[in-house]
């Protein structure tokens, strides 16, 4: 299907599973997209215990990295080339081995090439762990996977 008559969610699906394929470091951190749409993604961790700092709990670049990785997918879901200028993230609550964390990502603002995105990173039991907001970049005319058809 040519992507100009794609629907937004069939845009968003199309770039689901392209970035995907070559997205190594969510694949080997053991994340999955459960769900994305048109400026959204979620996406869940498990922790394991390779993930632990000598806290006994989850290092925070891992936390960090489910919710930056949520939101790259939730700001290239147009199939717009898009990067991140800035990002700033709060702990609330440590993860431990055995929890399956669950990063949400959702559009805030977008205007020309810039957009802010928040995403909050809950465990199984719906605790939040951390709250994360992106900045940023669209490369414009660029996209984030080749066109559907292409």
């Amino acid at each position: 299907m040519p992507e100009a008559s794609m629907t937004a969610q069939q845009t968003a699906d199309h770039v689901r599973v392209g970035m995907l394929a070559n997205d190594r470091a969510t694949q080997s951190l053991g994340m999955q997209i459960t769900a994305m749409g048109p400026g959204t993604a979620t996406l869940t961790m498990p922790v394991r215990a390779d993930m632990l700092n000598g806290h006994a709990t989850c290092h925070g670049g891992f936390i960090t990295a489910l919710a930056d990785s949520a939101f790259a997918f939730a700001c290239n879901s147009g199939n717009e080339l898009t990067v991140a200028s800035g990002l700033a993230i709060d702990f609330v609550a440590p993860a431990r081995e055995g929890d399956v964390l669950t990063a949400s990502a959702h559009e805030v603002s977008h205007a020309g090439r810039t957009g802010v995105y928040d995403a909050s990173v809950r465990n199984q039991r719906g605790e939040l762990v951390a709250v994360f907001r992106g900045r940023s970049y669209r490369m414009k005319g660029r996209p984030a996977v080749p066109p559907a058809g292409a």
